[in-house]
């Protein structure tokens, strides 16, 4: 009698450690809720698609540093047809970033399509600074690893007291908002600004 109940008692002990081990196993196989979203190396074809929006918008850069408002206009259509046709379903990430970066290509599309509508370079700085914003965002949000994105401040770029932002390919410091034919300064605050920021993914 005794045996079979220290029998009994095993076997319980027993399905108790088995029912331990199966529910810990599940445990740490469910995600958080609160992991961060995943997004991994993007592919060539994506870079190559990214790559000629960014030269777009450094051409758009260029033009505004020369006070060019039809070469400004030419580059601002070629980004809005860029955005528009960027493959982001090739993006290597979650649902949520895929999402969020075809809305922030969107609203490149709109921001870029309203600086061709603008009157005067100045208009045309404003909406580049606005387009500006939502190209860094969708740099960082993709982790576009084709190339080093410098975020660059103007402190002075509107009224001589706002300040305005532009992305490069490199540190120097090239001022699309004052430019080389400043009515009051001329080209001599082309220089005028700082980086703010090196967004540089292919090292990670």
């Amino acid at each position: 009698m005794k045996k079979f109940l220290l029998l009994i008692v095993v076997f319980i002990v027993a399905a108790f450690l088995v029912y331990k081990l199966m529910s810990d196993k599940d445990t740490k196989a469910a995600p958080s809720p609160d992991q961060a979203l995943h997004i991994a190396k993007n592919s060539g074809p994506f870079n190559i698609a990214f790559a000629g929006l960014m030269n777009d918008y450094f051409s758009l850069k260029d033009a505004l540093v020369d006070w060019d408002t039809l070469k400004a206009d030419q580059a601002a259509y070629a980004i809005a047809a860029k955005a528009d046709s960027l493959p982001v379903s090739l993006i290597k990430a979650d649902t949520a970033i895929v999402e969020t970066a075809r809305s922030l290509a969107a609203s490149i599309v709109g921001e870029a399509k309203g600086l061709t509508g603008e009157t005067g370079i100045e208009a045309r700085r404003h909406s580049f600074d606005m387009l500006t914003d939502e190209l860094y965002n969708l740099v960082r949000t993709v982790r576009y690893d084709g190339q080093t994105i410098y975020h660059i401040r103007c402190p002075m770029a509107f009224d001589d007291s706002v300040a305005a932002y532009w992305l490069s390919a490199t540190p120097a410091i090239i001022n699309p908002y004052l430019g080389n034919k400043h009515p009051v300064y001329k080209s001599k605050m082309i220089g005028c600004g700082e980086v703010t920021d090196s967004v540089d993914y292919g090292k990670k």
